[in-house]
């Protein structure tokens, strides 16, 4: 048998750190990838047999392997991020977010400026972000235009122009927003002065704002000049409560970024939080889409590069829930206590909220992958074969073997579907045996579905432990349904989730979205079996009242109630009345019965 030409490539790959990039048929690269050792890794695609259709659909549509060898699997980390980003290939993470961001610029120029802007210019000037809303950047330039005050015009302010007094000073001046650099009004000294404290307040940093307007009003409180001592100390308070909200952790943890993941069958989400001098100075959320199924440690290892890239992070300590490779320099910690794992689990309830919210959003935009992604969520917590679109929940009603009846809910694409609800009356069982009830429904369900040709479920739910599914497997056995349909149980108390064959039970997360689906077809099925029973009842005690009456029967009850509707009506009805009905002679015992007095 001759080999293939890949069978060849994957001989000669080096065991050197690297990158790979599969191309189709057409040239095209479909997927790129990062490893440690390139011929193991690129040698396990063709090796082992995927559990993932996504993955076996790409190895067979591979035609080509090309190959980056590179000195570190860090740089392997880094070019795998760029080539992801420059080729964007069809089976690699998505990351949906391509939006340019504001940044806040301080220009390169005699006292320079200091605006907002969406346009990075390579120009020596210096730009702190991106930042991942304008109004935090606005929030943060009305701060800064409260304690400074600095220029707004766009005049060329050279040593030259203004000692031959080009300029006069605007508006601005006289509103005291501006100190008049451009009548030599204010030093350039004091003016970068002001600057290089904007850039600590812009990073975070008030400790040296703080510290120097403390000075400035002592000074001017000695000197006795108390209302401009006044308004440094409106300075003092306005720095102190924007510090107070953005402080949320001890003020020792600095120039720190914070990384966490939450994710389901399709989706990753990681939030990034950007915290210095104690404070976060930036959080943003990710969405980032599965192609072949990866793991956490994957999609936070790709988020980490990515996030740290466009946010231009040169924090030198990274907080995560779990080790993942980072570029070379940078400390890894992994909060296990105190102010670092708080800070963590902000990060991780931030992930969780956004998670909630694209859920949301789109439940009501896109109802078919809402659909979809919950489907995907059961069929892999339930460990099923399918996807459980039709579920149908089974649950008996008695009072001590009274009027046994049972119910049947049915939920379709995880809503109920009332028109297939069913209810039976228990026939073959005497007495209060809810086993054997069971039984007796499940056997007369699906006998039915199968002799009118009609759709089965994906699964089964019993309301009950491993009793009531042993009952409801003997009937699946003799329908010959037995490894057909999915069945399992629940009992109550716990919420246990019971399989057959298995005496150990499984227990879901309380808040996963399966065990809510499942507690929701068990609460349905109750209510809808007592309410069938408490009617029954009802009718029972009805028509007992009349047929112990002497001489009155169940059909002469039935008639009386189709006329009367209700045996109230018929004790205040005369005897002529009810003669009318049932004749004279039934007549007088009846009107006699209920007007004894």
């Amino acid at each position: 048998m001759s080999k293939t030409p890949i069978d060849i490539q994957l001989q000669t790959l080096p065991d050197s750190p690297g990158v790979y990039q599969f191309y189709n048929k057409e040239g095209k690269i479909i997927y790129v990838g990062k490893a440690k050792n390139l011929k193991k890794r690129v040698s396990s695609y063709f090796h082992k047999n995927h559990e993932y259709g996504k993955t076996r659909v790409l190895v067979k549509k591979i035609d080509t392997i090309k190959h980056i060898v590179v000195p570190t699997e860090t740089d392997a980390l880094l070019l795998e991020n760029n080539l992801i980003k420059k080729y964007q290939p069809r089976y690699n993470v998505m990351l949906k977010d391509d939006k340019s961001y504001p940044w806040i610029c301080i220009k390169n120029e005699r006292f320079p400026r200091v605006f907002p802007t969406r346009n990075l210019i390579k120009d020596g000037s210096e730009y702190f972000g991106p930042y991942t809303s304008m109004k935090t950047v606005r929030t943060l330039l009305d701060l800064i235009k409260g304690l400074y005050s600095l220029r707004t015009c766009n005049y060329d302010l050279s040593k030259e122009k203004i000692e031959a007094g080009k300029y006069k000073v605007c508006l601005e001046y006289h509103l005291g927003n501006c100190k008049g650099p451009c009548e030599d009004y204010q030093s350039l000294v004091e003016y970068d002065r002001q600057i290089e404290a904007i850039r600590e307040i812009i990073k975070g940093n008030f400790k040296d704002s703080l510290n120097q307007f403390k000075i400035q009003m002592k000074t001017l409180a000695e000197e006795m000049r108390f209302e401009e001592a006044q308004k440094i100390k409106e300075k003092i308070d306005v720095l102190e409560n924007y510090q107070a909200k953005s402080t949320v952790v001890n003020p020792k943890i600095s120039n720190v970024d914070v990384f966490s993941i939450v994710s389901d069958e399709s989706f990753g989400y990681v939030n990034f939080l950007q915290l210095s001098y104690g404070s976060i100075i930036r959080a943003h959320t990710i969405e980032i889409k599965k192609k072949l199924d990866e793991s956490d440690k994957e999609l936070l290892e790709l988020a980490v590069i990515e996030l740290r890239t466009r946010f231009n992070s040169q924090s030198k300590e990274i907080y995560l829930p779990f080790e993942v490779e980072v570029p070379e320099g940078v400390k890894i910690t992994i909060p296990k206590l105190g102010d670092k794992k708080r800070i963590l689990e902000l990060s991780e309830r931030n992930a969780k909220f956004y998670r909630q919210e694209r859920f949301k959003q789109i439940k009501i935009v896109d109802p078919d992958r809402h659909v979809k992604r919950i489907m995907g969520q059961m069929k892999k917590d339930l460990r099923l074969s399918e996807e459980p679109r039709h579920i149908e929940c089974f649950d008996n009603s008695n009072i001590q073997g009274t009027n046994p009846v049972a119910a049947c809910v049915v939920f379709k694409d995880g809503k109920p579907s009332k028109k297939d609800y069913r209810h039976f009356n228990i026939k073959t069982v005497t007495g209060p045996d809810d086993f054997a009830s069971m039984e007796e429904v499940v056997h007369r369900r699906y006998k039915r579905l199968l002799e009118e040709d009609e759709p089965l479920p994906q699964l089964i739910v019993i309301d009950g432990g491993k009793g009531q599914l042993s009952s409801a497997l003997k009937s699946l056995d003799r329908l010959g349904l037995r490894g057909k349909i999915a069945i399992i149980g629940i009992a109550k108390k716990l919420e246990e989730i019971y399989y057959p064959g298995d005496s150990i039970p499984m227990y879901l997360d309380k808040k996963s979205e399966t065990l809510k689906i499942i507690q929701y077809l068990r609460n349905e099925a109750h209510r809808f079996g007592i309410t069938f029973h408490r009617n029954k009842r009802s009718k029972a005690a009805i028509n007992s009242e009349l047929e112990n009456i002497e001489g009155i029967g169940e059909k002469t009850a039935n008639d009386l109630l189709k006329k009367f509707k209700s045996v109230k009506r018929i004790k205040e009805a005369s005897e002529v009345q009810i003669a009318e009905v049932i004749g004279a002679s039934k007549a007088q015992k009846v009107f006699q019965a209920f007007h004894k007095s």
